[in-house]
């Protein structure tokens, strides 16, 4: 059986009731696993991660995101975690006999829909970019919601579906499909954000620090504390356990301590068996197969 999931970030974590409506409309279809509900009222956002076949992870996102468009207000949303959209973030990502074209295909097909029944401008990224300077979401939502309106004069930001004009309730939309990525945070005790973006330097890509990681730092009111928020792209060549030890390291000049870390979403096995290889010392004839549920 082909099995497909997804991780839907969409830009609400704190009003309860219309976060159980965009869940509501997501568990109408069945046959659908969910994995994990996570929504993070400081961040303003929640990612529904869920599997199934193709087609039907592709039904019950076109329902979760028209839930989303009708609730989410983006002209009054607010929040500590960059955004553009109402439905922000959309990768599907192979996971059982599905290859990464029927990923796109089916991320075209998602995209389309949000486009044209949705009226929501929407930019490929990643495997199903169809430009290389659209590959990275970064890049992509530079400037977050406040600067859609200006980027929709300009030519270069025409999206890929859609409108090529502001939509000002729901913003845009950037789909695809890519490799697993972890979303890791680790919150440190200190409210000096500036110690904060002084680490994320130190193990961001793009500022020299590892490949595969993009980083940001991200006060977090509610705990006092910073947070340097995470998303590792290819766990197989930079490991969580790497990117924490030298997080940990690097606080020491400061002295400042980890308070704890998060894993937000599904995380793989296998970079699971890397971590315990780690910090346990387990041998190499442990296998990801003796982890059950």
């Amino acid at each position: 059986m082909k099995v497909l999931m997804t991780e839907v970030n969409f830009s609400e974590g704190k009003d309860e009731n219309k976060i159980s409506q965009i869940k509501d409309a997501l568990t109408s279809v069945e046959n659908i696993e969910i994995l994990e509900l996570n929504s993070d009222p400081n961040h303003n956002r929640s990612v529904f991660t869920y599997k199934g076949s193709p087609e039907d992870v592709l039904e019950a996102t076109k329902r979760l995101s028209k839930k989303a468009v009708e609730l989410i207000d983006m002209t009054v949303q607010k929040g500590s975690h960059p955004r553009q959209g109402a439905i922000d973030v959309v990768p599907f990502i192979p996971v059982k006999d599905v290859t990464t074209e029927e990923a796109v295909e089916i991320a075209r097909k998602y995209g389309k829909f949000l486009g044209d029944e949705l009226g929501v401008p929407v930019y490929y990224y990643e495997d199903a970019a169809t430009r290389e300077d659209r590959k990275s979401l970064p890049k992509i939502r530079k400037g977050e919601y406040e600067a859609l309106e200006e980027k929709m004069k300009d030519e270069n930001w025409r999206p890929d579906e859609g409108p090529f004009e502001f939509n000002k309730k729901s913003g845009a939309t950037v789909t695809g499909a890519r490799f697993p990525l972890i979303a890791f945070n680790i919150n440190i005790d200190t409210e000096d954000i500036e110690i904060g973006k002084k680490i994320v330097k130190t193990v961001r890509e793009k500022t020299g620090g590892y490949k595969y990681v993009r980083a940001i730092a991200l006060e977090i009111p509610d705990r006092k504390c910073v947070q340097v928020s995470m998303n590792l792209t290819n766990y197989e060549k930079t490991a969580i356990h790497r990117v924490f030890e030298t997080i940990k390291f690097e606080l020491t000049r400061y002295n400042v301590n980890i308070i704890d870390s998060e894993l937000v979403g599904p995380v793989p096995v296998y970079a699971m068996t890397e971590l315990l290889q780690f910090y346990i010392k387990l041998t190499d004839n442990f296998s990801a197969e003796q982890f059950y549920m």
